[in-house]
């Protein structure tokens, strides 16, 4: 399958036993007999590697840009969640590319998502500093794995994210509800895969044309396909007792952390999810941050303002060398 303005030759490799990983490795690994700056691209849901694409483009003339598909998303494998499944066991079978794992089983978690990003790393070698760039559920997980060693660090490029609860004074959205929520809404997710398109839809300002928005929706076309975008909503934490809420707490408690260091927030303002309550607790987290937002852009802000975007997420990179 070919996808537009994605020239890039994907690797794979078993992040699980039998579960495939599906990722971007692009740029130099050494310039000048050093070692190239690292910047680590996390998607969110129902997005993939392809949200990064222009940023890939623009960046890896020189940096080396690191962007996993999440397991069940994109181009990785889609296995099934049985009830015993642990983010520590699978059970193996022959990895089809972007295909169902029969007797694979995976917990779609924030946890398993931090684990992959860490086996991921570990698989490459990458054991020192790195630049993270996050996206929507992007940004727990970046965020969380940074919990481990935040040391490692240096900078950020933000964009429509969270690293920390729903704001008290956000509601939470009920398109978003019908999944999370709903044993109807999250039949007719998976059975129509209306997440996934109707955020190549309504995702963006600009009028995305039909092969883009196909790229976007089209790799979770089918039940089994679209089985992360809907865990992914399930596993959103709004009370103290779900699952996530412990990580996605102490990713909030260590945020402001990060104020010492370099990060770039693009932000588009017509996201009905990721929203100006989100985009306030960044600014009162990282104060320094360089700012651009955006009153015609929507939730991937990347799609509508790459040409802007992508020049200046360069300038800002290039200006704060690690």
């Amino acid at each position: 399958m070919q996808f537009p303005d994605y020239p890039f030759a994907p690797q794979r490799f078993d992040v699980r036993p039998g579960i495939t990983m599906s990722y971007l490795d692009e740029g130099p690994v050494s310039d000048d007999g050093r070692d190239a700056e690292v910047i680590v691209m996390l998607h969110g849901n129902p997005s993939w590697s392809f949200y990064w694409r222009h940023l890939v483009s623009g960046l890896s003339d020189k940096y080396r840009c690191i962007v996993p598909d999440h397991v069940g998303m994109g181009l990785s494998d889609r296995p099934d969640d049985a009830p015993s499944a642990s983010p520590d066991v699978a059970h193996g079978s022959a990895s089809v590319a972007g295909g169902r794992m029969p007797g694979a089983t995976y917990d779609y978690t924030l946890q398993s998502r931090i684990d992959d990003v860490d086996a991921l790393l570990r698989h490459l070698g990458i054991d020192g500093p790195v630049t993270l760039a996050v996206h929507d559920w992007g940004g727990m997980i970046g965020f969380g794995w940074a919990l481990r060693d935040p040391a490692r660090v240096k900078r950020l490029v933000i964009t429509n994210t969270a690293s920390f609860p729903l704001p008290s004074s956000k509601r939470f959205p009920k398109r978003l509800a019908m999944g999370r929520d709903s044993k109807l809404g999250g039949w007719l997710i998976r059975r129509f895969n209306l997440f996934a398109r109707g955020a190549a839809w309504f995702g963006t300002e600009r009028s995305l044309s039909k092969d883009v928005r196909a790229a976007y929706a089209g790799v979770y076309d089918g039940w089994d396909q679209a089985i992360s975008t809907l865990r992914f909503m399930q596993d959103i934490p709004l009370d103290a007792g779900d699952r996530a809420m412990p990580l996605v707490q102490a990713a909030a408690a260590a945020l402001p952390g990060y104020a010492d260091r370099p990060a770039f927030i693009g932000w588009g303002l017509r996201d009905f999810v990721f929203d100006t309550h989100f985009l306030a607790g960044f600014r009162k987290a990282l104060p320094r941050a360089t700012l651009r937002e955006f009153e015609d852009a929507g939730h991937y802000v990347l799609e509508d303002k790459h040409e802007v975007l992508v020049p200046a997420i360069r300038r800002f990179l290039d200006a704060h060398p690690l």
